[in-house]
């Protein structure tokens, strides 16, 4: 399933930056990769927590310590994308 990876860079629950790129789901690591090379950050350690909240989730967070030089971030969110995915949306009565 081809997608997209959002990665944002994250201080006090604000966006910084932010990138999307194209993502197969199953190689999000390359994915990540290429979104930390355009923010111009290194590539995170990817822990066995991460790879379990990507087959849960479809999204891993990263923090100051998964890196190893020091960010100017909080930390470093990436979640995908399925431009095919059409769930119905939630029905309100609100206009």
């Amino acid at each position: 399933m081809a997608g997209q990876l959002w990665v944002r860079e994250m201080a006090r629950n604000k966006i910084l930056r932010d990138v999307a790129v194209p993502c197969i789901k199953d190689s999000w690591t390359d994915a990540l990769a290429e979104a930390c090379h355009a923010l111009d950050v290194q590539v995170p350690m990817v822990l066995p927590r991460h790879e379990r909240d990507w087959r849960e989730f479809s999204q891993a967070r990263f923090l100051p310590e998964h890196f190893v030089e020091s960010v100017r971030f909080d930390r470093l969110e990436a979640e995908y994308f399925d431009p095919d995915d059409r769930r119905p949306r939630p029905v309100t009565d609100e206009p």
